[in-house]
């Protein structure tokens, strides 16, 4: 795991947009997974201005509300159309999201994790981190094997939610969600995490034990885990002095 600290949200993202911009370049088929809300905001205006070609890009996101219609303007359908999709020269075909919509949850997560399969995996995949601990839409207690499937949010996250509503009675209560064993099944994974209110569940997952209540924390587990952060998100880690020393001290070749 690389753990990468910089000074903003905004110095922090173009060291992640350097990173997806290199592997689209190198791979232009590549299979990106890709996550919503505030966090990854500034990375997709990073990649929209870099002009990428994206045509031959398939795209899997991680999550989408039950029940809310894709038009909905806080669905993750709209949020991606408006912050991405509609930007880039991305093929239609080639972009899957979870469907809120579907009449039978369960045959709709086999079908979703059967398409990922299909494409060779996901190549590269952009993660978030919930002030629980959660990424995707897994929340604590989620099953560190779990694949994608229906869950309940906790009422912490339908409250940080509430701001893509209007008011937190809005907000569902349920969501089709990546499992934590798909998203682990990624070849890289990115997480990015700003503002003081990630710094606890991002320096627990980190740097605290692997466990079912912190469920980023499983990514300890992964061979292959780059995470940006800002000062403020990094201010509980006990070893950012170290990360950022490891992180300017890197040979040339590795360097982002």
């Amino acid at each position: 795991m690389e753990i990468i600290i910089q000074p903003t949200p905004a110095a922090a993202t173009s060291v992640a947009a350097r990173l997806l911009a290199g592997l689209i370049r190198k791979k232009p088929a590549a299979v990106l997974g890709l996550a919503t809300g505030s966090t990854p905001l500034l990375l997709y205006r990073e990649l929209i201005a870099l002009q990428l070609n994206w045509r031959k890009l398939t795209t899997f996101n991680l999550d989408e509300y039950v029940g809310l219609d894709p038009a909905h303007p806080a669905s993750y359908h709209s949020f991606m159309e408006e912050n991405l999709f509609r930007h880039v020269n991305i093929a239609k075909k080639n972009v899957h999201i979870p469907d809120g919509m579907t009449r039978d949850v369960p045959k709709f997560c086999a079908r979703y994790e059967k398409k990922i399969r299909a494409v060779g995996g996901v190549d590269l995949q952009v993660l978030g981190i919930g002030t629980v601990g959660h990424i995707g839409f897994n929340e604590p207690t989620s099953s560190l094997a779990s694949r994608t499937r229906i869950k309940t949010l906790t009422a912490q996250t339908r409250r940080d939610n509430a701001k893509f509503f209007g008011q937190e009675e809005a907000v569902p209560y349920h969501v089709i969600t990546m499992g934590i064993g798909t998203i682990m099944d990624a070849r890289h994974c990115l997480l990015l995490a700003f503002g003081k209110k990630k710094a606890r569940a991002l320096a627990a997952a980190l740097e605290g034990p692997i466990s079912a209540m912190n469920p980023a924390s499983v990514l300890q587990w992964h061979p292959k885990v780059t995470v940006c952060v800002d000062e403020e998100a990094a201010s509980e880690l006990s070893l950012r002095d170290y990360y950022r020393w490891a992180y300017d001290h890197k040979p040339g070749w590795q360097k982002i």
